[in-house]
C-alpha cells in the first residue's frame, strides 16, 4: 500500500472499486450468473489482493459503495426519476468517469432491487468518516447539506458539527 494517506488511499479504493464492480458486471452481462453481490465481492477481494486496501479497509469501502448504489437504486425505482435528481446536482459538475461507472451499476443494482423487492423504512444513514458517492447529504441534526462533486470522505457537518447524514434528492 503505496498511498500515505489512509483517507485518500480508502476514497482511491472506493472508485476503483466501483470502476471493477462495473467491468465485472459488463464482462458477465451474457453469463446470468454473477450477481451484483459476487461482483462486489470479487471487487473487494481484487482490492486486497492487489494491495491497494487492507480487508478492514476493503470490506468498510464495498459497504458503503452497497450502500450508495442500493439507495440509488431504490430512489430511481420508487420516483422514477433520474440518476442526476439523487445525486442533488447538475451533471456537468460530477467527473464523466465516476458517472459513467456509477450510473452503469446503479442501473443494476435497480433491477436486482426490484427483483427482490426489499423494503427500507427509512433512508440510510451516513457517519462522518464514511466515504460517499457524489451527491448532497443532509445533517440529521440541523439540516445542513453538504455536497460532493465526486466520492470522498463525510466530514463533520460544518454548522453544527452532527455526525449523522442522510441523501438529499433533489426537489422536483
Amino acid at each position: 500500500m503505496s498511498d500515505s494517506d489512509p483517507k485518500d488511499r480508502q476514497v482511491r479504493g472506493y472508485e476503483r472499486m466501483l470502476d471493477r464492480l462495473r467491468h465485472r458486471l459488463e464482462d458477465t452481462e451474457q453469463a446470468w450468473g454473477e450477481n451484483l453481490r459476487e461482483a462486489l465481492e470479487h471487487a473487494r477481494d481484487r482490492a486486497v489482493e492487489l494491495g491497494e486496501l487492507t480487508r478492514e479497509e476493503a470490506d468498510r469501502v464495498a459497504a458503503w459503495l452497497r450502500r450508495d448504489l442500493d439507495e440509488a437504486a431504490q430512489y430511481t425505482a420508487h420516483t422514477q426519476r433520474d440518476l442526476a435528481d439523487w445525486l442533488h446536482m447538475d451533471l456537468q459538475l460530477v467527473e464523466n468517469w465516476i458517472w459513467d461507472r456509477f450510473s452503469s451499476v446503479a442501473d443494476r443494482t435497480r433491477l436486482e432491487w426490484l427483483q427482490f423487492q426489499r423494503e427500507l423504512g427509512e433512508a440510510a444513514t451516513y457517519h462522518t468518516g464514511e466515504i460517499a458517492a457524489p451527491g448532497a447529504l443532509a445533517c440529521r441534526e440541523c439540516g445542513e447539506v453538504l455536497h460532493f462533486e465526486r466520492a470522498g470522505h463525510i466530514p463533520p457537518c460544518p454548522r453544527c458539527h452532527g455526525t449523522a447524514f442522510e441523501r438529499q434528492a433533489q426537489p422536483a
